[in-house]
């Protein structure tokens, strides 16, 4: 049976996302050897979507209050590409990672399988 899931994001500024993601979003990791960390993600849910065209994969983070989390994330000197949007599905936004990769975040509005959410 699947016992987790390992998601990689490829970034040619790695110590930098690394340090984001330790740092910033303050996730915990383990050293898998010789220093590489491997951080401890939240809860996942995974969806499938059609593609018409080649398809891409996207990675989203979730959270309850998405203006929240932009206010904390910019009172650590990250930004986001643009306001929060509101779409049928939740409310986004992208998130500037260090080197200019991106991340998406968002504030679900539909059931997850996660359990519930608060008051979304």
């Amino acid at each position: 049976m699947i016992t987790g899931m390992h998601v990689i994001l490829f970034s040619r500024h790695a110590e930098k996302v690394r340090e984001f993601l330790a740092d910033v979003l303050q996730l915990r990791s383990v050293d898998a050897g010789e220093g590489w960390p491997v951080f401890a993600a939240p809860p996942t849910e995974i969806a499938v979507h059609p593609a018409e065209e080649a398809p891409e994969h996207e990675v989203y983070l979730m959270c309850d209050d998405v203006n929240g989390v932009v206010a904390q994330l910019a009172e650590r000197g990250i930004q986001t590409d643009g306001p929060v949007e509101d779409r049928n599905w939740g409310r986004s936004t992208t998130i500037i990672l260090p080197g200019g990769e991106r991340i998406g975040l968002y504030e679900p509005r539909h059931p997850s399988p996660l359990g519930a959410r608060s008051g979304r």
